[in-house]
Parts: C-alpha cells; sequence; structure tokens
C-alpha cells in the first residue's frame, strides 16, 4: 500500500513536468494518461486496503532523529476522500479537452501546457494532502495547492483573473498561518509533527492546536472572515472552477479539521461550540449573498460556502461525541465534490454553447439540449437535498445527529432550526432559477446553441450516475 500511495501522489507530478517538455498539441494527451494512471492508483490503493483487512496503517517516511516530518495514513476516509479528488481530477480534465479550445463561445481558447501541468500537480497535491500522517506534511500540500490555484484562476492573464488570483492567494496563505502555529505547538508539546499524537496533548494545548487547524480550514474552504476569495475565483476557467473551487481545494479545509478530531480522542466543547457557531453564521450570509447572484459561477460560488458550512456544522457536532455526525460529514464531502462538480460543468457546457453563463439570458434549455438540462435538475436536487439524490443521504444524518445532540446541548436547537429553514429555503431558490430557465421556449442565446462536445458529455453523465451512485458508495465503504 506505501509504494501504491506514494505513486499515486508523484505519478502527477511527472506528469506536469512531461507536459511541459512535450510539443504543445501532446500536452493535453499526456494529461489524461498520467490522470488516467494516478486515478488507477487511488483505486488499487482502496482495493488493496480492503484486502489487507481494511485496518487503519500509518507508514512513516521522512523521519530526522526518530522525529516523524512526513507519512502516509491509509484508512477508510482518506483510501474514499483520495479516490474522490484523483478521479474528479482525471474527469475535470478528460472535460478539458472539450471545453479549452477555439469552439468555446465564451472563451475561445486552446489550453495551454501550464493549464495541464498545474492540473496535474494540483491532482498529486491533492492526494499528498489527503494521505499525509504529519500536520507538516499537510502544511507543504497546502501550500502546493494554494499555488496551483493561483496559477490556474489567473490563467486567463485578464486584470480581473490576475488580481482574484492574488487575493486567493494571499488569503489561503494567511490562514496557513494557523496551521504552522498548530505544527508547532504539537511539535514543542509532544517532540514529533504526526497529527495521532494531537490525543496526548492536555486540554488547553489541544485547544490551540485545534483551533489553529480550524483557522487553517476557514481560509481554505472559504468560511467567514476568509471567504472573500471564493467568489471570484469564478475568473477561472470553469474546469478548474469545478474541481478547484468546488470539488477538491475548499475541501482541504474540511478534510483536515476531519482528519484531527478523527486523531484527537476527546476534544473539548469550545472547539466544537466555535466550529457550529462559525458554521451557522456563515450558512445563513452564503444563502443570503447568492440570493441575487445572477451570474451562474457567482451563485453556484456563494452555494459552495454554504454547503461547506454543512460539512462543518456535521464535523463541528462530531466533536460532542456523535459519529453519526461525523459519518455524515465524510459523506457530505464525497457526496457534494460529485454533484456540485456537475452544477459548475453544467455551467461551462452552457456558457460553451451559448457563449454566455448569465441566468435571465438562459431560457428553454431542455429544447436545445436535454442533456444539460437533466444535469441542471438533477445538480439542484442533489446539492439541495432531495432524495434519493446524494445530498440527501449527507443532509439526513447531519440533521438526525445534531436534533438528538439538542436533547443534551439544548443550545444547538434552534441552530439546527436555522439549517433546516436554510436547507427548504436553497431548494426554493435554486428550483426558481430551474423554472426560468430550463422549461419554456429557447432565448435567443440558447437558441444559438451550439453541440456539446463529446468528451464534456461524456463527463457529465458519469456525474449524473454518481450523483445517485455516491452516497451509495460512500455508507457501504465507511460502514
Amino acid at each position: 500500500m506505501e509504494i501504491i500511495a506514494l505513486l499515486t501522489i508523484l505519478t502527477p507530478f511527472l506528469g506536469a513536468i512531461l507536459t511541459l517538455l512535450v510539443p504543445k498539441e501532446s500536452a493535453k494527451w499526456i494529461c489524461q494518461i498520467f490522470a488516467g494512471l494516478a486515478s488507477l492508483g487511488a483505486l488499487s490503493l482502496a482495493v488493496a486496503f480492503f484486502n489487507q483487512g481494511s485496518v487503519s496503517t500509518t507508514f512513516p517516511i521522512l523521519q530526522i532523529s526518530h522525529i516523524e516530518l512526513f507519512g502516509l495514513t491509509i484508512d477508510k476516509v482518506s483510501a474514499l476522500i483520495t479516490f474522490a479528488v484523483v478521479v474528479l481530477g482525471l474527469l475535470v480534465s478528460i472535460y478539458s479537452l472539450g471545453y479549452m479550445n477555439e469552439g468555446n463561445r465564451e472563451h475561445p481558447h486552446n489550453g495551454e501546457p501550464r493549464y495541464y501541468a498545474f492540473l496535474l500537480i494540483f491532482i498529486g497535491a491533492m492526494a499528498g494532502l489527503v494521505l499525509s500522517s504529519t500536520i507538516l506534511g499537510q502544511l507543504l500540500f497546502f501550500e502546493i495547492t494554494g499555488a496551483c490555484s493561483w496559477s490556474l484562476i489567473g490563467y486567463y492573464q485578464k486584470p480581473t483573473s490576475l488580481k482574484a488570483a492574488l487575493k486567493a492567494l494571499l488569503v489561503t496563505h494567511v490562514a496557513s498561518i494557523g496551521l504552522f502555529i498548530a505544527a508547532a505547538f504539537l511539535f514543542k508539546a509532544t517532540g514529533t509533527f504526526s497529527v495521532s499524537a494531537i490525543a496526548g496533548l492536555d486540554d488547553y494545548t489541544k485547544v490551540i492546536v485545534m483551533l489553529g487547524i480550524l483557522f487553517a480550514a476557514w481560509g481554505k474552504s472559504a468560511q467567514l472572515p476568509l471567504h472573500v476569495w471564493l467568489p471570484d475565483a469564478m475568473n477561472a476557467p470553469t474546469p478548474v472552477s469545478a474541481y478547484l473551487h468546488a470539488a477538491s481545494m475548499v475541501k482541504v479545509g474540511v478534510y483536515i479539521f476531519a482528519r484531527a478530531i478523527m486523531s484527537a480522542g476527546e476534544i473539548p466543547e469550545i472547539v466544537g461550540i466555535i466550529g457550529v457557531v462559525g458554521a451557522t453564521i456563515t450558512l445563513v450570509y452564503g444563502f443570503i449573498m447568492y440570493l441575487p447572484q445572477k451570474d451562474m459561477k457567482r451563485l453556484l460560488a456563494y452555494s459552495t460556502i454554504t454547503q461547506l458550512s454543512y460539512i462543518f456544522l456535521a464535523l463541528s457536532l462530531a466533536t460532542f461525541g456523535s459519529k453519526l455526525a461525523f459519518e455524515g460529514g465524510i459523506t457530505y464531502i464525497f457526496n457534494h465534490a460529485f454533484a456540485k462538480s456537475l452544477f459548475f460543468l453544467v455551467a461551462g457546457a452552457l456558457s460553451y454553447t451559448c457563449g454566455t453563463r448569465m441566468l435571465p439570458a438562459l431560457k428553454g434549455i431542455i429544447k436545445a439540449s436535454p442533456l444539460l438540462a437533466v444535469g441542471f435538475c438533477i445538480a439542484a436536487l442533489a446539492i439541495t437535498g432531495v432524495p434519493p439524490f446524494n445530498g440527501f443521504f449527507s443532509k439526513f444524518p447531519l440533521f438526525a445527529a445534531g436534533f438528538d445532540l439538542a436533547n443534551t446541548h439544548p443550545w444547538l436547537l434552534p441552530i439546527m432550526v436555522i439549517a433546516l429553514i436554510e436547507s427548504v429555503a436553497s431548494f426554493g431558490w435554486i428550483m426558481y432559477w430551474f423554472g426560468k430557465t430550463v422549461v419554456g421556449e429557447p432565448s435567443e442565446a440558447v437558441a444559438s446553441a451550439t453541440p456539446v462536445p463529446a468528451s464534456m458529455t461524456l463527463v457529465l453523465v458519469i456525474l449524473i450516475v454518481m450523483s445517485f451512485a455516491s452516497s451509495f458508495i460512500a455508507s457501504s465503504w465507511l460502514s
């Protein structure tokens, strides 16, 4: 398993180097090959873990004087999330074959080798972060993902995109201070950077370490007050928005917080209280902010902020001892990655074929492109938690755990009621735009739509299927 995990991490980095060395026309195919190899590695890792009895294992990789600097942790959670982030990277690279060309009516442009190189680097960095057993390793890959995000947000080299890229880099880098603080206090108290050492800390030090990780998580997962970079990051190419800013990079924050909770043993309640309050405030703010949005990608950006708040809420509830809340949070990470990627890539397909992603200009999609209409509908139902789509199997455990904990922590009851109201209201608002854009006679932009390329169609179909199937994959795997 150790070798498979290392190859899964390193293969995309090797592919990134090759994309810059081969002729420009070959770069996109090198990206497909190495993203595919990394996906095969992620799948092989899950199979090997299962065949060895699904026993959590840590492999030290780099040590100095018995101090573990970097290692790999392979367990049910890391194997599941690694599969999600790497396979989604492959799907986005396949989608990019169609999207990044001169036929794109909104952004006619053939993808440069640097686009595919940074996409591969990001896939490798995400695998490394998810599998890392030390805070130092998490910090290294945390910063690499930030650099990739900076490059890809500013990819089109326009003033607005360059400004948005710099904002994302600065905010997420400031957030990394939390990991520096956590690593320093952990090392001072235990002499190691291993995440598993958090369990041995005294309550005072444990609170500092956990809050440092939570601060870093807020920045990477766009939670108040460190959310400001995500809406502007929509200046990136849509496949980048789908992968980095909906499915993968924004999941770094919730994942490192989840990993810390798994390793910390008994957690002081103040950590859970701060997490719950922060998640609730961000949840309400995100909902209010996406109400006036007319740009489909910006609406989805604020929706993502809100959905990440639900994951933080679930994980924060888990600090009070709820196993159901924790499993619901992990399942939410997995399910939301596929459903929100579908929504973003539907938006990208609309901008490709219609030349716009402004919602008021889109009407009658179902007559011009039934596939995009179905994708829009399923993505909307999935992220708002309507059964039998995957979002329901994420939200239901969260609400069940929250209302159960309210019996012993009464202050949680109004929190859960607020979350429930937001969930219903978000369903209503997204369905409002579904009715405005999907049905009816085609608008001028929709009537003149061009065909969706085969590579983009294939990815949309796969994500539609995963919007049904991912919850069953996650639940059976975690159980």
